[in-house]
Formats: structure tokens, sequence, C-alpha cells
């Protein structure tokens, strides 16, 4: 098992802040990039991915792909595409997920891929794992903060300072 770069972690108060920490965490991302999203339902993984969709400048409005599993969004510019996945509907790991071709498009796209701890790590050895809790407010009247733990495996990501996405 590959052991993660130090964890950084940073706390998010809104939905907006959570699209804002997709779009500065998209400018350290790449072609080839693998990327978990893992939290709870409603912790905040799409609302990520919509940030990293924004920050990537991808086609099209970056949804929750749970009916449809995948959704490519198509680059604007020069950058690579967005690959949306919702694994939550799938029971197995990797060999399920073969039929959505991950392996062939991640050279030439950015992954992002809700739900799939212990079902895409196999794909490559470099990747960012985002874990997303609930921080419960003190006050009925605030809404619960996120903390994001950011964690990356890999020679790709070895030197990459992911504490410069903080706010």
């Amino acid at each position: 098992m590959q052991t993660a770069t130090t964890p950084t972690r940073i706390t998010v108060s809104t939905p907006e802040d959570m699209r804002q920490l997709g779009r500065r965490l998209a400018a350290l991302l790449r072609a080839g990039d693998l990327v978990l999203l893992t939290g709870e339902l409603g912790a905040g993984k799409t609302t990520l991915a919509r940030g990293l969709g924004a920050g990537l400048g991808v086609r099209g409005d970056v949804t929750s792909p749970t009916f449809v599993i995948a959704r490519v969004h198509p680059p604007l510019g020069d950058g690579p595409p967005l690959v949306h996945v919702d694994a939550y509907r799938l029971d197995g790991g990797l060999e399920e997920m073969e039929d959505l071709d991950l392996d062939v498009c991640l050279p030439e796209s950015v992954v992002a891929v809700e739900w799939g701890e212990g079902r895409v790590e196999e794909l490559t050895e470099d990747r960012l794992h985002v874990v997303i809790a609930r921080e419960l407010a003190h006050d009925a009247d605030e809404h619960d903060a996120r903390v994001v733990t950011l964690a990356a495996y890999g020679d790709r990501w070895r030197g990459v300072d992911l504490a410069a996405v903080s706010p």
C-alpha cells in the first residue's frame, strides 16, 4: 500500500466556498490526474466537482452523474476534459468500472470519481484523495462546515504544495 503525502486539512463554511476550493484545486490538476471524492451523502462532493469543472474551464454544467454513472465535460480551451463519475450505484470494484473505459480516458483527462474509494485506486498509483466530512454547527442558525482533507499518492504529487489551495 502506498503512503500519502502529508494530508492538508481545510475548513469550508459554505457551498460557494466549496466551489471555490474546487476552482483552486483545478489549478493543480493536469491530464492524467485521478481525483477520488469521498464523503457521506450531501457532504459536498458534487459541489467540489462543479468547482473543478469551472477551474478547468470545461463545457457544460457539472451535475451529479448518479443515473448516468459518468459524464465527460470537454474543455472550452486548451486544458484537459473532466470525466466526472459517480460510483455510488456500483457494487463491485474496478471490474464493474471497466465498462466506463476510465483507463482509456485517464491519460488525456482529469477523472474525478465520487464514491470511488476502494473501486478505482488500481487505475493509477498517482492519485489525489479528497475526503469531505461534516463539522456540526454549534448554533442552530449556522450552517454545518465541512472539513476537507487532501491526501496525494504517487510520484506525480511529490513536491506539490496542496496547502496552496487553502483560502
